[in-house]
């Protein structure tokens, strides 16, 4: 009786390892665009402008958006936004992290008003 459970604990604990889990997007960037294709991305929102393999990754370094809007407090600004997609071998987007934001037309940044839109 002993062996089984042993067995069957076993078998659970192999079956449960295969498992893995992901944590709640850290952003709405991210909500949006991680588990996507990296080529959706470029293609919405223009081409990297670099990129460095890392392993199993590719780092890229993306800069776009550029517009010149309107702020709330009625001043204008030029506004642009850069990241830096980590992506997987099949293309996915396994993380975004934005390195060069400014403050957005509705709220403080650019980039994730951008980056969210549908």
């Amino acid at each position: 009786m002993n062996r089984r459970i042993i067995a069957s604990i076993a078998v659970i604990a192999i079956a449960l390892s295969a498992c893995t889990t992901t944590g709640a997007p850290a952003n709405p960037i991210e909500a949006r665009w991680v588990g996507q294709s990296a080529g959706k991305f470029f293609a919405k929102y223009s081409p990297p402008i670099s990129d460095t393999p890392t392993g199993s990754t590719t780092l890229y370094n993306w800069r776009g958006g550029y517009q010149r809007i309107k702020l709330q407090n009625g001043r204008t600004a030029n506004v642009s936004c850069a990241a830096q997609l980590t992506v997987d071998s099949d293309y996915n987007i396994r993380s975004i992290r934005i390195t060069a934001d400014r403050q957005g037309a509705r709220g403080p940044s650019y980039c994730e008003e951008l980056l969210t839109q549908e």
